[in-house]
């Protein structure tokens, strides 16, 4: 069954989760802890099973490895990942739940299990509000949006250089007139060399 898990006061996670960076790790998360960092208010203590399902502490609220690795500069991605293992079921209905919206969330919830509307809305919120603090590796999802570069659309480099490259009409051109005086009085021969000259240096031809 899915885990419904949720806080009535989502807005405090993300404020919780820059505590957890900022001071020291806990023996146990209890909610005398929770006071102490200053959630002093009676619902503050949903908070605690929020962390659970994040992989954040273990089933005693003991802080887990994972709570050490978020305090690193590598959070959001420690919390995605904690958050995929901790909603594996919904994951495995959608493999970006993430980025699902709320109704198609709610009927992944609702349909495994029987608690009510009210609650799996909140369990809802709770997931999104957890979302926004994360980051999810979706390298093995790419997304063919209009207008970006994917790889149906990537073109070999052997394939672009065969090309031919055409002008750009919006682009400026360049022309340069070359004359040439040559003498009345100078011979075939001079004649021949001036020109071979030119297409040696013009075209890269040899005399």
């Amino acid at each position: 069954m899915v885990d419904i898990v949720y806080t009535t006061v989502p807005g405090k996670i993300k404020t919780l989760l820059t505590k957890i960076r900022g001071t020291g790790i806990p023996s146990k998360v209890t909610v005398n802890w929770l006071k102490g960092i200053g959630f002093t208010s009676s619902n503050d203590g949903t908070l605690v099973p929020v962390l659970r399902v994040a992989g954040m502490i273990d089933g005693q609220s003991v802080p887990t490895p994972r709570w050490s690795e978020y305090r690193t500069s590598k959070h959001r991605a420690v919390l995605g990942e904690g958050i995929k293992s901790g909603y594996s079921e919904l994951f495995a209905v959608y493999p970006d739940a993430n980025k699902r919206s709320n109704a198609e969330l709610e009927n992944v919830f609702a349909s495994r299990s029987s608690v009510g509307k009210q609650a799996i809305s909140k369990t809802v919120s709770t997931f999104k509000t957890l979302v926004e603090e994360a980051d999810f590796d979706d390298a093995a999802e790419p997304q063919d949006h209009p207008g970006h570069d994917t790889p149906a659309k990537r073109q070999p480099a052997s394939a672009a250089l065969a090309q031919p490259q055409r002008p750009n009409p919006a682009s400026p051109s360049l022309h340069i007139d070359i004359q040439v005086h040559i003498s009345s009085d100078a011979s075939l021969e001079q004649i021949d060399k001036v020109f071979s000259s030119m297409a040696k240096h013009l075209y890269g031809t040899s005399s």
